[in-house]
């Protein structure tokens, strides 16, 4: 739905904060609005609800001048956390160090923090490489989304990436399924929080349901669902 609508409706839900998903294959916000009709977008959310942005995630690849553009959008919405994709498996450690002092040294001069997503096919898909990224990159963190430990046929420990965790993108899932229904699947959301708070960990936890999955009423109530169990955590 346009993204008005779904900040109007995620505040029906109960919700007073959101996270931006730009993605360019929905319609929703694509980099291609951020980058030519900033203005536009922000007034949109503006009018729409009372739905605070306080993160950004760029689900896709993006040149530096549009980087450039998505931080200062953030900015301008005094946004304070932005995640990206990690390089594909396969690319050269050296390589994507090189890329990610870029983007890093971007967020830096903006304030804000920036953070690689853990998703499979990614390098973050190992939890070792994911941390090993984060150290040689000074103030790189994880968004953490347990899901790529979780749905995968072989068991991994990740207790390693909470120490560098600055965001978190939380849905059920279990070994066969990426998405199932709260209290269905195997992400311990006690552990999980009760290990950032043990980190002093003060920052948002996002409520993220795959695209494509859920419709409907069944969409809606699974979001409210997984907000009440996380806020009773906290």
């Amino acid at each position: 739905m346009p993204l008005g609508q779904a900040c109007s409706q995620l505040q029906d839900l109960g919700f007073d904060k959101c996270e931006l998903w730009l993605n360019d294959n929905y319609d929703q916000l694509t980099v291609a609005d951020v980058v030519s009709s900033a203005d536009n977008v922000i007034a949109e959310l503006r009018d729409s609800s009372r739905v605070s942005p306080v993160a950004i995630c760029i689900d896709q690849e993006v040149s530096t001048a549009e980087f450039q553009k998505v931080v200062d959008f953030a900015r301008a919405l005094r946004i304070a956390q932005i995640t990206i994709e990690a390089s594909p498996l396969g690319t050269p450690f050296n390589t994507e160090i090189d890329r990610l002092q870029e983007r890093h040294s971007i967020c830096r001069q903006a304030g804000i923090r920036l953070s690689i997503l853990t998703r499979r096919g990614l390098l973050t898909e190992d939890p070792l490489t994911a941390t090993e990224l984060c150290q040689s990159v000074k103030g790189l963190g994880i968004t953490l989304d347990p899901t790529c430990y979780i749905f995968r046929p072989d068991q991994v420990s990740w207790d390693m990436v909470f120490h560098h965790t600055l965001h978190c993108h939380l849905r059920d899932s279990s070994s066969k399924q990426a998405q199932v229904s709260c209290g269905l699947g195997d992400a311990d959301f006690n552990r999980i929080t009760a290990t950032l708070e043990s980190l002093n960990f003060d920052r948002s936890l996002s409520v993220d349901l795959l695209p494509q999955t859920l419709s409907g009423e069944e969409r809606l109530l699974e979001l409210r669902k997984l907000r009440l169990l996380l806020e009773s955590m906290l």
